[in-house]
């Protein structure tokens, strides 16, 4: 790791966004739980966000991930292709998953932004929430489907509707597409930024904190891919073990919430307090579950030299000039967990089809080229990653809205 001598210096943070088209909170008169939804910005009339649950969720940060799906669109912008970017949006429901009432909870949010779910918000899974879930409450709450407000913009509807089914139903090894295509991303991510500085796969230690949907397809990729995966933490603690853990072995013994059995540990794995991840000996830190994990505090106990945002807003930005000081590279969540979105649309727009290896291949191209460019332009403007893939961003946004417009 480069010493702080040694280190680029700190830059500054982006540029304060400009406010969200739409801001809402909804208080649900059963529980009093609170709800909410932001759209930042339309294209064509229609944006794009998944919908999380988690205890404790506030209107803030269902903000800040609003911007940040305007952000992963805009990044994703390929005049040639048939997708074509939405705006960002993002919903949230404050309610632990686990909660016998979240089902109810879930249902009777939709329910209550169900116009703009019809009209303009498309949706999906997020942390907390399955896409099966989401479906089947969307269905409850009387619409059509949670992406229904897209629908208008495809030049033949049955058959994209039918080509997006096709691909949900596929499974590799016993994961679904769905949640292959994110990992994918992920890992790619990774690969890219290994292959720039010349760091072989093997002997290229990864710890992860969460081992749901985002972690485990990404843990997954990796470990194939020749790394090793040394340390694994989820709601129980950290498992970790310096050999490497058997990453098949604790995917076949997750829960629905990415809880792994413990019965499934092999002698050697080590059960560990649940932040023991931050300081595990390893050159990449994966975090894949919550926001805002990463403070001040918990960047001091960092060693490694990457850091791979799978999950949105995990690195906090105080923690990210420090880090940045003492030359430990942030690869931003924009960029980073941006494959599952842009694969929803490849597939739904026919850029791709239904077929898990050509859905491989488009994101790998893609994910490898996006970090690349990213890499090369804060190589180039002694800044964060994070401060180029906002800057590409800011240049794309106005080009896709002045050839689309927002509301037509």
């Amino acid at each position: 790791m480069a010493t702080p001598q040694s280190a680029p210096a700190p830059t500054p943070g982006p540029a304060p966004a400009p406010a969200p088209l739409v801001s809402l909170t909804w208080t649900d008169d059963v529980t009093g739980r609170r709800g909410f939804l932001v759209v930042d910005r339309l294209v064509r009339g229609v944006c794009s966000g998944g919908l999380r649950m988690r205890a404790g969720c506030t209107l803030d940060e269902v903000t800040g991930l609003a911007r940040g799906m305007s952000l992963k669109e805009a990044l994703h912008y390929d005049p040639a292709a048939r997708y074509v970017p939405l705006g960002g949006a993002k919903g949230g429901i404050d309610c632990d998953p686990r909660d016998p009432e979240a089902y109810g909870l879930l249902v009777r949010f939709l329910r209550a932004v169900r116009p703009y779910v019809a009209a303009c918000w498309t949706t999906g899974e997020d942390l907390g929430l399955t896409q099966d879930l989401v479906d089947r409450a969307a269905a409850e709450a009387g619409l059509v489907s949670s992406i229904q407000a897209v629908y208008p913009l495809l030049d033949d509807e049955a058959a994209a509707r039918a080509r997006l089914a096709d691909a949900f139903a596929v499974e590799v090894d016993g994961i679904g597409l769905d949640e292959l295509v994110g990992g994918c991303g992920v890992a790619e991510s990774v690969l890219s930024a290994l292959d720039r500085e010349g760091t072989a796969y093997a002997g290229t230690r990864v710890a992860f904190q969460g081992l749901g949907t985002m972690g485990g397809a990404t843990a997954r990729f990796l470990a194939r891919a020749g790394l090793s995966v040394v340390a694994v933490a989820d709601v129980k603690g950290t498992i970790a073990n310096p050999a490497g853990l058997d990453v098949e072995a604790l995917l076949a013994a997750r829960d629905g919430h990415g809880t792994v059995d413990r019965s499934a540990l092999r002698p050697g794995d080590r059960e560990l307090p649940g932040d023991a991840w931050l300081s595990a000996e390893a050159e990449v830190l994966v975090p894949a579950a919550v926001s805002y994990a990463i403070g001040v505090d918990e960047q001091a106990r960092i060693t490694a030299r990457w850091i791979a945002e799978a999950a949105n807003m995990p690195v906090l930005p105080e923690a990210e000039t420090l880090l940045h000081a003492r030359g430990v590279r942030v690869l931003p969540d924009v960029v980073v967990n941006s494959g599952t979105n842009a694969w929803w649309w490849w597939t739904l727009f026919g850029d791709i089809g239904a077929d898990a290896q050509e859905a491989f291949a488009h994101t790998r191209r893609s994910m490898r080229a996006l970090v690349e460019r990213v890499l090369a332009d804060a190589d180039r403007d002694g800044t964060t990653p994070r401060r180029a893939a906002h800057a590409l961003a800011g240049h794309r946004l106005p080009v896709i809205t002045e050839r689309f417009g927002q509301y037509r």
